[in-house]
């Protein structure tokens, strides 16, 4: 079930989907520029592997024919942020607006993704 998607919700869409790309690769960059900065969680080795997922989860998502893959991939990388920052005591607010903003992201481009009827 494919619907059309209006001009405005297209752009800001596009509008919100760069400025995550944006911040997705900035945090891939950090991963490979700072390898201390998964150290304190215990997940220095797993830096680089962390960081190429993040780069391929951010490119589906990006791709239109691909962006519902994009979301899935990256709900579940700010899912495990979230859970990172639960076990270290630190704010989960802001990977939460993250997700937040795929979920939108992934709506906005995909209206068919909810079959909800009204009633």
């Amino acid at each position: 079930m494919s619907k059309e998607i209006s001009k405005p919700k297209k752009i800001a869409a596009w509008v919100i989907a760069g400025l995550l790309t944006g911040l997705f690769l900035f945090s891939a960059a950090g991963k490979f520029l700072h390898p201390e900065q998964l150290d304190g969680i215990k997940l220095g080795d797993w830096r680089v592997i962390i960081a190429l997922g993040e780069i391929a989860s951010v490119l589906l998502f990006l791709y239109p024919r691909t962006n519902l893959y994009g979301t899935v991939l990256l709900s579940s990388y700010m899912g495990g942020a979230i859970i990172v920052h639960m076990t270290t005591a630190q704010s989960i607010v802001f990977p939460t607006v993250v997700l937040l903003l795929v979920w939108t992201v992934g709506y906005l481009r995909n209206p068919g993704i909810c079959n909800c009827k009204k009633a």
